[in-house]
């Protein structure tokens, strides 16, 4: 019942912990860690992994993946979804509301629990839907879902955009202190795009979709976040105007947070020019100029966490004309490769940042942290990734685990590959 990974490089931003030395786990959790935890005489009779100086890093948290299940298992159930998860170096994943049903009930709720429990892989906590059928009509049962594990609320890719409904569920949620996660998207101003409005798009006549779309939301949203005191999560921030203004919002103290995800730090528009649909997400891949804003942004600390909108898609949702194919990429097992391959490996921040974002802070935004999760102190649980920074990934069938292979980054060599992930101090990975 104890475990003792020593020689390995362990970086725990919450602690502010870079050191070579141990780890110890007894019963599940953290006993001891640093230079001397192997030293400890509760480390008696303990299994030894030697990780010869590979990276020991707190399990990753993903705010915002879509696992399909209830109602889409062709296309990633909860337990496949959770492969997926770990093999990327995730141990705790928060699930989109947009199931069928929409997870609006109890009874969804505790079926999605009851389907991640039976897998036991990685943590699982669901989002609630923010309206019933997330129709954007009429407010859920805010109370009973958080009750029920519901840890944030979301229509997701249904914006709300009924002002007054996204005003009260930011009153009632800042008295249960959850955040609302917002898919900023004015659907009138989005009409029937499918990618970036821009030079692309009119070059290859296509159907855009203007920055002022997601921007014109994140104001609105922002005043009403500022109006109700309520805490206000902005999901996959894809525009040099988001960005600012919650840079702007931040500073004045408003309780606002944002996420970026790999796939807008790595690719732009141009893209599209492949009229590949793996490359069709929502938000659009934008421009070099907001790909260069999401850089600073996360330079800056504006950002809050990286996550993956992990949307898994068969072949029959992808493999048709690009007007008409769904939105949407896998990304569970390729973002912390591309995170240190396009963020660290290329100077724009660090790798403690890097983990950081991956870790600690995603945790703080949706208070999982109240949980021990999100770090490696003592007491906390062992959920814990090793990652080789030298040893490299190729993307492809055999690489992925998800059930669907829609991943816009297909053939690419990355560094850092995840050796083992343990859960609770037993090895799921590796």
């Amino acid at each position: 019942m104890s475990l003792l990974v020593k020689n390995a490089r362990i970086l725990d931003p919450a602690q502010q912990l870079d050191v070579l030395g141990s780890l110890l786990v007894v019963e599940g959790t953290v006993a001891a860690i640093g230079a001397g935890a192997d030293q400890d005489p509760r480390g008696a009779g303990a299994e030894v992994v030697d990780a010869g100086g590979k990276l020991l890093s707190p399990g990753f948290i993903d705010l915002h993946v879509h696992f399909r299940e209830p109602g889409q298992t062709p296309k990633e159930s909860i337990e496949t979804g959770s492969r997926a998860a770990i093999a990327g170096g995730f141990t705790t994943v928060c699930a989109m509301a947009n199931t069928r049903p929409a997870n609006d009930s109890v009874a969804v709720t505790e079926l999605m629990l009851a389907r991640a429990n039976a897998a036991n892989l990685c943590r699982y906590f669901p989002l609630g839907a923010l309206t019933v059928g997330m129709a954007g009509e009429e407010l859920c049962d805010f109370g009973t879902l958080k009750a029920s594990g519901c840890v944030a609320f979301s229509d997701d890719g249904l914006p709300v955009m009924n002002a007054e409904i996204m005003r009260r569920a930011l009153e009632y949620t800042a008295w249960l202190k959850v955040p609302i996660v917002a898919h900023e998207e004015d659907q009138h101003l989005a009409g029937k795009g499918y990618m970036h409005e821009g030079a692309v798009s009119a070059s290859l006549g296509c159907l855009g979709i203007p920055s002022a779309a997601e921007e014109a939301m994140v104001a609105r949203d922002i005043v009403l976040a500022e109006h109700t005191g309520g805490h206000l999560h902005l999901a996959h921030i894809s525009t040099a105007g988001s960005l600012r203004m919650i840079r702007e919002a931040k500073a004045r103290g408003l309780n606002v947070t944002c996420e970026v995800t790999p796939h807008h730090f790595a690719l732009t528009d141009k893209e599209l020019m492949k009229f590949d649909s793996d490359f069709k997400m929502n938000p659009p891949l934008r421009t070099e100029a907001d790909l260069d804003a999401v850089l600073a942004a996360l330079a800056d600390g504006t950002v809050d966490a990286i996550a993956t909108d992990h949307a898994p898609h068969g072949w029959d949702d992808k493999e048709v004309e690009l007007p008409i194919a769904a939105f949407g990429v896998i990304g569970l097992e390729t973002a912390f490769p591309l995170t240190l391959h396009l963020l660290v490996n290329k100077g724009i921040i660090s790798l403690g940042k890097a983990i950081s974002l991956l870790t600690w802070a995603p945790a703080k935004v949706f208070h999982l942290d109240a949980q021990g999760l999100g770090s490696l102190k003592v007491g906390a649980p062992a959920d814990f990734t090793l990652i080789d920074l030298n040893a490299s990934i190729k993307v492809d069938r055999a690489f992925i685990q998800s059930r669907s292979y829609n991943t816009p980054f297909k053939g690419w060599e990355l560094p850092g590959r995840v050796v083992g992930t343990w859960l609770g101090g037993v090895k799921v990975w590796g």
